[in-house]
């Protein structure tokens, strides 16, 4: 029974507790862009995970559309169904970390008993960011075209899927100015 209790306490001090979770977006997701990160729009977006290198998505969107560094992030102009829209991407990260709490209190208990403290790591471990693309997009009004009660919204959002597809399938972002459909 003692090595029973002596293996839960064990578990117990190397648990971690999740405090931030990056999540998996590599399919794509609608949702609102401000609740994902406050420093995006209060829109809605088409979300997916970039597992790209930093500036992957700016060169293939730059390339695709044939923009010459010029208004590469902000309202470049596409076709969909015949109609003028304009998508407006942003590069954010998002952190998953962890906090061990029993490893501390544990050392404070050592250090109380007159103990030295066997753990000395940080409590709280950071697995870095993961980074996600939000496409924002907008009609000839600046309505949001990704917003569920949108007109056009099915057509907007497989725009915006087969953006999302097309940059993951390709390395030479020249052949995607043949590839996507926009009307």
């Amino acid at each position: 029974m003692r090595i029973l209790l002596a293996f839960c306490c064990a578990f117990l001090l190397q648990s971690c507790f999740p405090v931030a979770v990056a999540p998996n977006l590599s399919e794509g997701k609608v949702k609102k862009a401000k609740k994902f990160n406050r420093k995006l729009p209060n829109r809605y977006s088409y979300l997916f995970t970039d597992p790209k290198d930093a500036n992957e998505f700016y060169a293939y969107v730059n390339t695709k559309y044939d923009l010459n560094h010029n208004y590469v992030e902000d309202n470049v102009r596409v076709l969909i169904s015949n109609q003028a829209y304009y998508v407006s991407f942003y590069e954010v990260g998002k952190k998953t970390q962890t906090v061990n709490l029993l490893r501390p209190l544990a050392n404070k208990l050592l250090e109380e008993n007159g103990a030295p403290p066997v753990f000395n790591d940080d409590p709280f471990r950071d697995y870095g960011d993961t980074w996600y693309i939000a496409l924002l997009i907008t009609d000839e009004d600046f309505n949001d075209a990704l917003h569920p009660d949108y007109k056009n919204y099915k057509d907007i959002r497989q725009f915006a899927a087969s953006l999302h597809k097309e940059y993951y399938s390709m390395s030479n972002y020249k052949q995607a100015t043949f590839t996507v459909e926009h009307n």
